[in-house]
């Protein structure tokens, strides 16, 4: 049986691609990448054919297509249980945390998109976006713990889903309290992360009329 796939958006763009790309390096599973360039004509097709959702991120494994971001990490903790905290009880709040995070906070992934081109700078932020940044730093302390740098101390799919929001804080120049700050230079510090930005430099597939402005 060959490698597993991962079919994957722009890297510069697909904050969802990103984040089972990183709970894949970080299980050590070796895999393939295939990529699928968002917003242009010939899209909608490729992203069918790789897909029965229609979507990005897929796993093709085995002859089975795994089309959700949440589910692929799932998989990827089903060969290494060490992407969730061994704790039952710890375990569950990094469901719960990763779960809002895959369902919720709209309004800040509306309003600001992730673009890892982006030169950091600000931009006016209305009522529901400034409430979805200050749920997100609450919860972070709600449930940091661990001796470790990250949000349930070592590494775990609760930080891949918000590796993407420290982006989107970062480059959209968002202030947060100091705690969230010392977690978000965590996050975008982290070698795995590093080689899905460089790569995202690299990358010369914008759709037509994107803008980094």
């Amino acid at each position: 049986m060959g490698r597993p796939v991962l079919h994957i958006g722009n890297r510069q763009l697909s904050s969802w691609s990103m984040r089972p790309w990183l709970a894949l390096r970080k299980a050590g599973l070796a895999f393939d990448e295939h990529m699928i360039p968002l917003d242009r004509p010939d899209s909608r097709a490729a992203l069918e054919a790789a897909s029965p959702g229609g979507t990005v991120p897929v796993l093709e494994s085995g002859g089975v297509a795994i089309w959700d971001s949440l589910a692929i990490c799932e998989w990827a903790a089903e060969h290494n249980p060490a992407l969730w905290p061994s704790d039952p009880g710890v375990r569950g709040q990094a469901r719960s945390v990763t779960a809002a995070m895959h369902s919720g906070f709209s309004a800040l992934r509306n309003a600001c998109p992730m673009d890892l081109c982006r030169p950091p700078a600000p931009i006016a932020l209305d009522d529901a976006v400034r409430n979805d940044v200050a749920a997100i730093q609450a919860m972070w302390t709600a449930v940091k713990c661990g001796d470790g740098p990250f949000l349930f101390g070592q590494w775990s799919i609760a930080d891949a889903f918000y590796t993407p929001v420290a982006a989107r804080f970062h480059h959209f120049a968002i202030e947060l309290d100091a705690a969230s700050q010392a977690y978000c230079d965590t996050l975008l510090a982290d070698e795995d992360y590093r080689d899905w930005f460089d790569a995202a430099q690299r990358e010369d597939l914008l759709p037509p009329g994107h803008s980094h402005a």
